[in-house]
């Protein structure tokens, strides 16, 4: 779960630079927050990030043991140019991890939170 200061900015980003999918959303009046639910081919084929909007709430201090979120990709140096079309802030270009042979990109959520994207090998 992330706590999001705008909660449609950070869906916009997770859909349309991320290319996730809105799974559901939800909203609690009474208890001031609302949930969006994000993911890649739906539920409960892969996992989902948990949006949290609490109402009045614009912004959040990046906690110590918070990292990162990681997630697959085919093709990372072609996500990279597909988030960057899409407005994304691209923060570390696709390459090689250093000391080994598995490429990554990393980008930035509107919040400030990092994303990990680690290119899959192929079978075989």
């Amino acid at each position: 779960m992330l706590r999001v200061g705008n909660l449609e900015r950070s869906i916009h980003f997770y859909t349309q630079v991320l290319g996730m999918q809105l799974l559901r959303r939800s909203e609690n009046p009474e208890y001031k927050y609302s949930l969006a639910f994000v993911g890649y081919e739906g539920n409960p084929a892969q996992a989902e990030i948990e949006l949290t909007y609490n109402h009045g709430t614009d912004s959040y201090d990046m906690g110590t043991a918070y990292g990162h979120i990681a997630l697959g990709v085919p093709d990372a140096y072609l996500a990279v140019d597909n988030i960057k079309a899409a407005g994304g802030n691209v923060t570390r270009e696709a390459g090689p991890v250093k000391g080994g042979s598995t490429v990554i990109a990393f980008v930035t959520d509107p919040d400030g939170y990092k994303i990990e994207l680690i290119q899959r090998k192929e079978d075989g």
